[in-house]
């Protein structure tokens, strides 16, 4: 069925808050970018006449296709090399979503999308419909065919594993920074012993290389255990300089909200690292190396201006 020019605007319009939430549901952005365009094929297909409300219709449709995408994600990810983290988004994406209230801020972090993983597909849902988008439990129930009352229950569940998971409070945005940049710093002296004051006791190192670049299979855990990985991450060689094939320059940046590392070589984002800081010290690394992930991210850092390399090696 041909839609009317109303109809596709209709649509346009709602494409940021639908790409926002399957990106929150998913942990991709390219799998959201599929997921919304399959919405719009549904939208195409249906009788838009008769849909009374067309941003519900289309939240409900959306989320229905990313849970089944969820489920079958979870049989892949099985299958996955190494560590599966979520891809990270640059500052100014739009796929970032609101960021409003302190809520929708953390919804998107790269800590929080990790923890999201260990939801259920309905958990996920509804937690990132109520805490991101502040949709009333009435309508989750309505979106996930559920009742109100389970709608509020899976809420809670979600909410208390998620903050479990979290478990200490996160600094300012302020003091992020700064830390993010003593961590370059330390990382790239050559000694341990300026990481180790940084990390926590019980810090871990997460790397996600997909297969196509290296990355080891399990993280790294305990703050001597990842310092000394990451003195020799920093460290430059032949046998780095044959892989990357060209000068790499290290930025700060934010990513999905926060303070991060941003590695780039020739133009291109090779790597994004998402530390997660506490008041007592870096709690975890999270490093998003595999290139089809960062697909995205190189657009996003080639269209916007940047300060220079906090950090640069040949």
């Amino acid at each position: 069925m041909a839609l009317t020019t109303d109809d596709v605007d209709r649509f346009e319009a709602s494409r940021p808050r639908l790409e926002a939430i399957a990106y929150r549901l998913l942990g991709s952005a390219s799998e959201a970018e599929d997921a919304v365009q399959e919405t719009f094929l549904r939208w195409q297909a249906s009788g838009v006449e008769h849909i009374e409300v067309p941003e519900a219709w289309l939240t409900k449709v959306l989320t229905h296709l990313c849970l089944n995408q969820l489920t079958s994600a979870r049989a892949r990810r099985e299958t996955y090399v190494g560590q599966w983290l979520p891809e990270p988004l640059l500052a100014g994406d739009p796929m970032l979503g609101p960021a409003d209230t302190a809520e929708q801020r953390d919804s998107v972090s790269y800590a929080v999308l990790t923890l999201l993983e260990r939801l259920s597909p309905n958990e996920r849902a509804v937690y990132v419909l109520r805490e991101a988008f502040g949709c009333p439990h009435r309508e989750i129930a309505d979106v996930l065919d559920i009742s109100e009352a389970a709608s509020q229950q899976i809420f809670h569940r979600a909410k208390k594993h998620v903050a479990e998971g979290k478990a200490r409070t996160e600094v300012d945005a302020a003091a992020a920074r700064r830390i993010v940049e003593e961590f370059l710093a330390a990382a790239t002296s050559g000694r341990t012993e300026p990481l180790v004051r940084l990390l926590t006791a019980d810090a871990i190192a997460i790397g996600d290389g997909g297969g196509k670049v290296p990355a080891r299979a399990r993280a790294f855990e305990g703050a001597v255990a990842v310092a000394t990985f990451l003195r020799g991450l920093f460290r430059p060689g032949e046998a780095k300089r044959r892989l990357v094939g060209d000068t790499v320059e290290i930025y700060r940046a934010d990513a999905n909200g926060a303070p991060a590392l941003v590695v780039v070589a020739g133009g291109t984002v090779i790597g994004v690292m998402c530390p997660q800081i506490s008041p007592e010290g870096i709690v975890a690394i999270r490093s998003q190396v595999n290139p089809d992930k960062l697909v995205r991210a190189t657009r996003r850092w080639a269209a916007t201006e940047h300060a220079e390399p906090l950090h640069h090696t040949f």
